[in-house]
């Protein structure tokens, strides 16, 4: 069965988003280096690689409202071509088809989480947002947290847990090339 899983890039100070993100600047005024690891430049870049390839069992993507509504452009369609995603929203609407083959579904957080596990298969669900990833976290839905981060400080931007509790299990061992990268399982009482 699948699990829901967080992968996301954080600042050292513990932000996902640079300051001010708007519709010019989705990830927010530099919030893009958060992402620059992906490129495996910089030291031990290899490792930082040998991560991206590892994770590829995307079956599905849960991702928040205001993400969407922010990566739908740069995007082009789905995050990942072709794999269903499925938007926790209050506003509902009609399915929307991507321009590059994936359809992204409209529901409610519990509804939402259901219908991309479904989806997925035997592959993971993939969370995109810090607002959905807290929603799911104080649902006690999400399954996992896998950080990447990253030696930047942004001072301001969007929290990634703000205010939230959770216990959370080291899989494995921290692995460090130009960002250190942590996996966790949410312990679930």
């Amino acid at each position: 069965m699948s699990r829901l899983v967080l992968d996301v890039s954080v600042s050292l100070d513990g932000f996902t988003t640079g300051p001010d993100v708007r519709e010019e600047e989705p990830m927010g005024d530099g919030g893009e280096r958060l992402h620059e690891w992906h490129a495996g430049k910089g030291p031990d870049g290899g490792v930082d690689l040998g991560v991206v390839r590892e994770d590829t069992a995307v079956g599905a993507v849960l991702i928040g409202r205001r993400t969407f509504d922010l990566g739908l452009g740069p995007w082009g369609g789905t995050p990942w071509p072709g794999v269903p995603s499925f938007v926790v929203t209050h506003r509902t609407r009609e399915d929307l088809r991507g321009d590059n083959g994936g359809t992204f579904a409209f529901d409610g957080l519990k509804a939402a989480a259901r219908r991309a596990k479904d989806a997925a298969g035997d592959k993971e669900v993939w969370v995109l947002g810090a607002d959905v990833a807290r929603q799911l976290l104080r649902a006690g839905l999400l399954d996992e947290v896998r950080i990447h981060l990253v030696p930047v400080l942004l001072g301001e931007g969007t929290r990634l847990f703000a205010g939230e509790r959770a216990e959370l299990v080291p899989v494995g061992k921290p692995v460090a090339g130009a960002v250190t990268h942590l996996r966790y399982r949410v312990s679930k009482p």
